[in-house]
């Protein structure tokens, strides 16, 4: 696996993370501020990128308010973001107790 999908796969499993903590909701700024802390700094347009792709997935949905994004996780994505699911592009969540 090339060091791009990588990055790309663990800001998605940040993005979700970030979502289940933060009571299943934040916007783009806030999620952007929350991969910085991770380690990821990417641009707004970037998180805004991931977002489309986590809604195409059934793993969010958005509300776009203008100057922000409105994120928020549906069922699924949370199962993901807790490794109870798993989809396809995105990391397994090793923040979460007993992964291995």
């Amino acid at each position: 696996m090339a060091l791009k999908d990588i990055l790309i796969q663990d800001q998605r499993m940040l993005i979700l993370h970030s979502l289940a903590v933060n009571n299943n909701t934040a916007n783009d700024e806030v999620l952007q501020d929350c991969l910085n802390l991770y380690g990821h700094r990417i641009s707004r347009d970037l998180v805004r990128t991931q977002l489309r792709w986590l809604e195409e997935q059934g793993l969010v949905s958005l509300e776009d308010c203008g100057y922000l994004f409105i994120a928020k996780l549906t069922a699924r994505g949370f199962d993901v973001s807790q490794n109870q699911a798993t989809a396809e592009g995105v990391k397994k969540n090793p923040l979460i107790d007993g992964f291995r």
